[in-house]
C-alpha cells in the first residue's frame, strides 16, 4: 500500500512545542515568527523534513500558515479546512483564522503593537514577503529574515529526502530537453535576460525530462537550476541523486553542482537575472543582490510551456485515464456487490489502490485517497486514519476522490457514492453539483478567457438553489508530475488565459457540515472548438473529457435536469461503455452496462 492510515499529528503535542518556539523567539528578540506550510521550493506538498506547520500545530492541510506571537498563535486556513482545523489543533493554544478573508497584516496589527516578526527567507516567496511588508509599513511591525526557529526546537526532525533523479523517456515527454532549453532560452534573450533562476521542482523536472521521488505522491526531485540565455543549465542537486545514466541523459549542456554551490553561483551571475516573485524564495533574491546581477522579475519560463501539453503528453494521459477508469470500474462493481454496512472507509481506499496496483502500471497514488462517508464527506480534503475510520451507514453519501501516478500520465477523479437510498435533499444537492460539472464539460468559449471567466458556470445551478462551495472549480494537472499544477485554474481568482493542451480538473461540490458532502470530478483538456455554421470567425475553445467512469445516476433527481443535460449524461455513459468495457472482465463489464443505462 502506498497510502497509510496513521495519525501523523495530535493536538496535545502542540502546546509544549509552541512554548519551546516562544522561548527561541524571546532569545532572538522576536515578537513573533512565521511558520508556513511551504518548503524552499514553494511546493504544495512537502517532505517530512519540511512539515514544520504540522509538527508545530497539528494541522495537516495542504495550505495554510501559523503566526506565533508571545500570547496568541493564529493558524490561517482557507475554506477547505475550516472544519478540519478544529479537530487537529489545540484550540486553547492555537486560534483558527479564516484566510484570505483575514489578511495576516491586519491580524498582526490587531494583536501586536510593534516588534520584529522573524521569517525563514528560504520558506517565503519574494511576493509574499513584499506584500506583507507593504501592508505593515508604518505600523511599527517589522519583518526580519532569521534562522528557522522550528528547526532549533524539533529534536527528531527527519532528514531531507535523497531520492535518485531518473531520466523521463522522450516518447512520453514529446520533446527533447535540449530543444526545450533552446526554446526557453530564446524567450529569455528576447526579454533581455541573461538567465532565469528555477526553484520549482516540477519546472526543472519538465525542462530536463527528469523525475524524482523526494515528495510523496509527486515524482519530482528536490533541486534548483539556472537556465542561461545560451540554453545551458546549471543544475544543483545532492551528488547522491546523480547516476551515470542521468549524466548521459543530461549531456554537456547541463552542468552539475552540489547544493552548497547555489549561493556562490548566484553571486557570480551577471546581467539581468529573472526570478519569479510568486515562487522564488527571498533567500535567492538576497544572494543575487549580494552579487553582480541585476534582479529582473518575470514568470518562471517553464510554467506556461509545461502547462500546454505536447501531443505525446496528451496521448499518454488519455491512455493513463483509460487504464485508471478500468480500475475505478472494478472498484465500483465491487462496491455495488458488497455488504456496504459491513464496510469502513479504509476498506474502500484499500480496495481501490489494490485495483490500481493490479494494472501493473501504478507507480504511486497521485495524492492520499479521500474517502469521506456521511459527515466526513463535508471535509473536502478528509484523510481517513485508523482513529477516524467510520463504518458506512444506511443513507450515507461517500465522497471518493483519488488518482494514480502512471509513467504516461497523472489521474484525478471524484465520484460520490451512496449507501442504500439517499434522501431527497441529498439528491437535490447532488443534481445541482452534477449540473455544474456538465456546464463546464459542454462549454464553448472565446480564446483568451481565463478560469475566472468560467468558474461561475459550475456554480450557477448551486447559486440558483442558494448553495455554493468554498474551493475552486478546478486545478491544473501535470503529466506524470504534480496533480496540482499551475498556472491554469478554473477559479474566480485565476487570470491566466486558457490555452490548447492545458489539462484541468472539473470538480464542483457541495458540503454541509456535520451531515454530508458531494463532489463530482472529471479531468478535461483544452482544445480548439469544432466550427459551427453561421458562427463568427473568432477562435473558440472547448474541453475534451479525459475521464470515463460512470456517474451515480441513483443520486440524480431527473426532474431538475434539462433535456440537454440528460442527453449529455446518456452520451457520456455510452462513451464509458465503448471505451472501457473492452478492458474489463465479464462480470465488471456487465456491471458497467447496468450503471450506464440511459436515464
Amino acid at each position: 500500500m502506498f497510502q497509510s492510515f496513521d495519525t501523523p499529528t495530535s493536538p496535545e503535542a502542540g502546546p509544549p512545542r509552541l512554548a519551546a518556539l516562544r522561548e527561541e523567539m524571546a532569545k532572538a528578540g522576536l515578537a513573533g515568527f512565521l511558520v508556513p506550510r511551504a518548503d524552499a521550493h514553494q511546493g504544495e506538498y512537502v517532505a517530512d523534513h519540511d512539515a514544520r506547520l504540522a509538527w508545530l500545530t497539528g494541522f495537516t492541510g495542504s495550505a495554510g500558515f501559523c503566526i506565533a506571537l508571545a500570547d496568541v498563535a493564529g493558524v490561517f486556513i482557507d475554506g477547505r479546512y475550516r472544519v478540519q482545523v478544529k479537530d487537529q489543533v489545540d484550540l486553547g493554544h492555537f486560534t483558527p483564522v479564516a484566510w484570505p478573508e483575514t489578511r495576516p497584516a491586519e491580524w498582526l496589527k490587531a494583536h501586536l503593537g510593534e516588534g520584529k516578526i522573524g521569517f525563514d527567507p528560504w520558506l517565503h516567496s519574494v511576493s509574499e514577503i513584499e506584500s506583507l511588508e507593504k501592508t505593515l509599513d508604518g505600523s511599527g511591525i517589522e519583518l526580519t529574515a532569521a534562522d528557522n526557529l522550528i528547526d532549533r526546537v524539533w529534536p527528531d526532525q527527519p532528514a531531507p529526502p535523497t531520492g535518485p533523479i531518473t531520466p523521463y523517456p522522450l516518447e512520453f515527454a514529446g520533446e527533447a530537453h535540449g530543444e526545450k532549453r533552446a526554446r526557453l532560452a530564446a524567450t529569455l534573450a528576447e526579454a533581455g535576460h541573461r538567465a532565469a533562476v528555477l526553484t520549482l521542482p516540477d519546472s526543472i523536472a519538465w525542462l530536463l525530462n527528469i523525475r524524482g521521488s523526494d515528495i510523496p505522491r509527486n515524482p519530482v526531485p528536490h533541486c534548483f537550476a539556472v537556465l542561461h540565455d545560451d540554453g545551458s543549465v546549471d543544475l544543483l542537486a545532492a551528488p547522491g541523486k546523480i547516476s551515470e545514466d542521468l549524466r548521459d541523459h543530461l549531456g554537456t549542456g547541463v552542468r552539475l553542482h552540489a547544493p552548497d554551490d547555489f549561493g556562490p553561483l548566484l553571486r557570480r551571475l551577471q546581467g539581468a537575472v529573472r526570478i519569479d516573485p510568486a515562487s522564488c524564495p527571498v533567500w535567492v533574491r538576497m544572494e543575487l543582490e549580494a552579487g553582480a546581477a541585476e534582479v529582473a522579475r518575470g514568470s518562471d519560463p517553464c510554467i506556461l510551456p509545461k502547462a500546454c501539453k505536447s501531443e505525446a503528453e496528451i496521448a499518454g494521459t488519455r491512455e493513463a485515464h483509460l487504464r485508471d477508469a478500468a480500475a475505478m470500474c472494478r472498484l465500483l462493481a465491487w462496491y455495488e456487490a458488497a455488504d456496504k454496512t459491513s464496510l469502513r472507509e479504509i476498506d474502500i481506499v484499500t480496495a481501490l489502490e489494490g485495483f490500481r496496483a493490479e494494472t501493473n502500471s501504478l507507480l504511486d497514488i497521485s495524492f492520499d485517497t479521500i474517502c469521506g462517508s456521511g459527515p466526513h464527506g463535508a471535509l473536502p480534503h478528509y484523510r481517513v486514519t485508523e482513529a477516524t475510520n467510520r463504518p458506512l451507514q444506511e443513507g450515507d453519501l461517500i465522497v471518493l476522490d483519488s488518482g494514480g501516478q502512471y509513467f504516461d500520465g497523472t489521474t484525478d477523479i471524484t465520484r460520490t457514492l451512496v449507501v442504500g437510498e439517499a434522501g431527497a435533499e441529498e439528491r437535490r444537492c447532488y443534481t445541482r453539483v452534477l449540473q455544474g460539472m456538465i456546464a463546464i464539460s459542454r462549454l464553448r468559449f472565446p480564446k483568451g478567457l481565463a478560469g475566472m471567466h468560467l468558474d461561475a458556470f459550475a456554480r450557477r445551478p448551486l447559486w440558483e438553489a442558494g448553495l455554493d462551495f468554498d474551493h475552486g472549480t478546478g486545478h491544473g494537472v501535470g503529466t506524470y508530475l504534480c496533480v496540482h499544477e499551475g498556472p491554469q485554474r478554473l477559479s474566480r481568482i485565476s487570470e491566466v488565459p486558457l490555452q490548447e493542451g492545458m489539462i484541468l480538473s472539473n470538480e464542483p461540490g457541495y458540503y454541509r457540515e456535520g451531515a454530508f458532502g458531494i463532489r463530482i470530478e472529471n479531468l478535461i483538456v483544452v482544445q480548439p472548438a469544432a466550427p459551427l455554421d453561421g458562427a463568427d470567425a473568432r477562435e473558440m475553445l472547448e474541453f475534451e473529457t479525459l475521464t470515463w467512469v460512470p456517474i451515480e445516476t441513483r443520486l440524480i433527481d431527473p426532474d431538475l435536469l434539462t433535456r440537454a443535460e440528460r442527453s449529455w449524461i446518456n452520451a457520456y455513459h455510452a462513451m464509458c461503455r465503448n471505451k472501457i468495457a473492452p478492458r474489463l472482465d465479464e462480470a465488471t463489464a456487465m456491471w458497467l452496462h447496468r450503471a450506464t443505462e440511459p436515464i
